[in-house]
């Protein structure tokens, strides 16, 4: 039976066939791609040209100002602390209405 030290030496030798192996197969792909898009005549651009870009989103008007500071929020997502704190003193959200 191996003992310890030779069974991880051979673990050693196995991960480093292995990585060689999976060197040498992407060098492969990599080669068999080049020469395909050198055949039909496609570039890097021609792989890129499906993604569509993000949709820029605008600014939300302001719903609920603190009249104190100031500071504004949209009502969209968690609301603001400024907000959280005059609501847990039992004020209206309604009083910070916008216009």
């Amino acid at each position: 039976m191996a003992t310890y030290k030779e069974l991880k030496a051979q673990a050693e030798a196995l991960l480093q066939q292995a990585e060689a192996a999976r060197r040498a197969e992407i060098a492969a792909v990599v080669a068999e791609i080049q020469a395909r898009m050198k055949e039909f005549g496609i570039t890097l651009a021609d792989l890129k040209g499906g993604a569509k870009k993000a949709k820029a989103r605008g600014a939300v008007a302001a719903k609920y100002r603190n009249p104190a500071t100031g500071e504004s929020w949209s009502g969209r997502g968690r609301a603001p602390r400024w907000l959280a704190d005059e609501l847990a003193k039992g004020r209206a959200k309604d009083e910070f209405l916008v216009g």
